[in-house]
């Protein structure tokens, strides 16, 4: 029996329990990999800084792309320079990545161990956030119904404020 477009539409919406946990182990594997990588390579510690501080740039850059994606497709706002500052913040955070680990004082194969724990990273960052959102909304409404406009909102909150008692 084939479901109708309703449950199929819910069905497609949400991810499964298995690439949720897929998702959070595949974080949780290359981000723990590159912390203790660069807590036990021989880098002095402002060298480790600028590997911490560029993988969290990246990280959160990757997540916000992520998200003012997902917005803009599901009619919420968002402003197109929005969007281009944070992809330029993606792309100098990777493009910072290369030109520190081309230029460090590290095995080739160490530099490969950081490059795919950073990519790892970033992949299961972005399906993480992803699920989440995908999950937020139990009854499978689409998040503009579920979340107002911002005019709407605006009314909603002023209509709310207006029964308090004085």
């Amino acid at each position: 029996m084939r479901p109708n477009t309703e449950q199929k539409q819910h069905f497609i919406g949400r991810p499964t329990a298995a690439f949720i946990a897929a998702s959070w182990a595949a974080l949780a594997i290359g981000a723990i990999g590159y912390l203790v990588g660069l807590y036990n390579s021989g880098l002095a510690l402002n060298e480790k800084g600028f590997y911490l501080a560029v993988f969290l740039f990246a990280m959160f850059s990757s997540v916000t792309i992520q998200k003012t994606v997902r917005d803009v497709a599901e009619g919420l706002p968002a402003t197109k320079a929005f969007l281009f500052i944070s992809w330029i913040a993606f792309s100098i955070s990777i493009a910072l990545l290369d030109l520190g680990l081309y230029n460090a004082d590290l095995k080739l194969s160490e530099k490969g161990f950081f490059g795919m724990a950073f990519v790892l990273s970033l992949f299961s960052v972005i399906t993480v956030q992803k699920n989440m959102r995908d999950i937020i909304n139990k009854k499978g409404e689409n998040l503009s119904e579920v979340f107002p406009a911002p005019a709407e909102a605006a009314d909603t909150i002023t209509e709310a404020a207006g029964d308090l008692p004085d």
